[in-house]
C-alpha cells in the first residue's frame, strides 16, 4: 500500500485527476469507479478542468457506481445516480450510455445485485476505484465486521449514517432510506488500482487503522493491504495519526516521475 501525504484536499483531487487523466491517456475507454460525498469532489473538479483544456479526452471513457440506496427512483436528485450524474457525469461530458450502476429500485433486489456483479466483469472489470472512507473505517457501505470477500449486495444503514444522510433529504431521517445497494469488499478489491483520498482530523483515527493496523473486519478499508496497487492520499490532518508519516513522506519524494501513483 503506497501512502502519500498532500497538503490539502485540493492537491489530493489534482493527483487523482492526473492519475485518472494519464490512464484515459493509455486507455481511452478506461472503467472509473467513482464515489459520491464530499471528500471526492475536488477529484472531479481537477479532472473536468483538463476535459476543458484538452489535457485529456474523456469521449470512450466509462464511469460505475460504487453504492445506491435502495428503493429511491432513479430520478430523485439524491438517489447516487443522480447525484453523479450531476457532479462527474456532466462535467466531465460523458453520457448515460456509458454509466454502469445497480438498480436500487428492481423488485428482486439481490438479483439486481448480482447482476450488476456480473456486468462489471463482463465489462472488462474497474480501471481505478476511487473510494472515501468512514470515521469507522468503511468503504463504499461495506460497514465494520463486513466480509473482506464480500460481494455487491443489500446493506442495512446505520442509524448514525442515516442520522449524518438526512441533512440531503431536507433534515428529515423519516425520508433516508433504510437500505442501499453496494459493491462489496471483495467486488472492489478486483479493480486494477484503488485509490483511497482521505482528508481531515476526522478521518485520522481510521486512516492509521487502515494502513498501520492489521487486516481486519472491523475495520472494511484494512482489506486495501491486500491490494497489489493501493494508493492513500491523504491530507497533512488525516495523516495526523500515522505512527510513519516521515517515512511515506521519504518514499514519495524520492519517487522516479514516470512512476506515477
Amino acid at each position: 500500500m503506497e501512502v502519500v501525504i498532500v497538503p490539502d484536499a485540493r492537491s489530493g483531487g489534482e493527483l487523482i485527476a492526473e492519475a485518472m487523466a494519464q490512464l484515459l491517456r493509455r486507455k481511452p475507454d478506461a472503467l472509473l469507479g467513482v464515489a459520491t460525498g464530499s471528500t471526492p469532489l475536488p477529484v472531479y473538479e481537477a479532472l473536468a478542468a483538463k476535459v476543458r483544456s484538452g489535457a485529456v479526452d474523456t469521449a470512450r471513457a466509462r464511469i460505475a457506481q460504487l453504492d445506491e440506496y435502495v428503493g429511491l427512483p432513479a430520478e430523485h436528485p439524491e438517489s447516487y445516480r443522480s447525484v453523479l450524474r450531476r457532479e462527474v457525469l456532466e462535467p466531465l461530458g460523458i453520457g448515460m450510455d456509458a454509466f454502469m450502476g445497480p438498480d436500487g429500485t428492481a423488485d428482486d433486489v439481490q438479483g439486481a445485485c448480482e447482476a450488476y456483479d456480473k456486468a462489471l466483469g463482463g465489462a472488462g472489470g474497474v480501471d481505478l476505484q476511487l473510494l472515501g472512507i468512514g470515521t469507522d473505517g468503511h468503504i463504499g457501505f461495506n460497514e465494520p465486521c463486513s466480509s473482506l470477500a464480500s460481494r455487491t449486495r443489500i446493506k442495512t444503514l446505520t442509524e448514525q449514517t442515516r442520522v449524518d444522510n438526512a441533512r440531503f433529504f431536507d433534515g428529515d431521517i423519516e425520508q433516508v432510506p433504510h437500505h442501499v445497494i453496494t459493491q462489496g469488499i471483495g467486488t472492489i478489491l478486483e479493480a486494477r488500482h484503488v485509490v483511497l483520498l482521505a482528508t481531515g482530523e476526522g478521518k485520522a483515527d481510521a486512516v492509521a487503522a487502515s494502513v498501520e493496523g492489521p487486516v481486519a473486519a472491523v475495520c472494511p478499508a484494512s482489506a486495501l493491504q491486500l491490494h497489489p496497487h493501493a494508493t492513500v492520499i491523504v491530507d497533512e490532518a488525516a495523516a495526523s495519526k500515522l505512527k510513519l508519516a516521515e517515512y511515506f513522506r521519504h518514499t514519495f519524494a524520492h519517487k522516479p516521475d514516470w512512476q506515477g501513483i
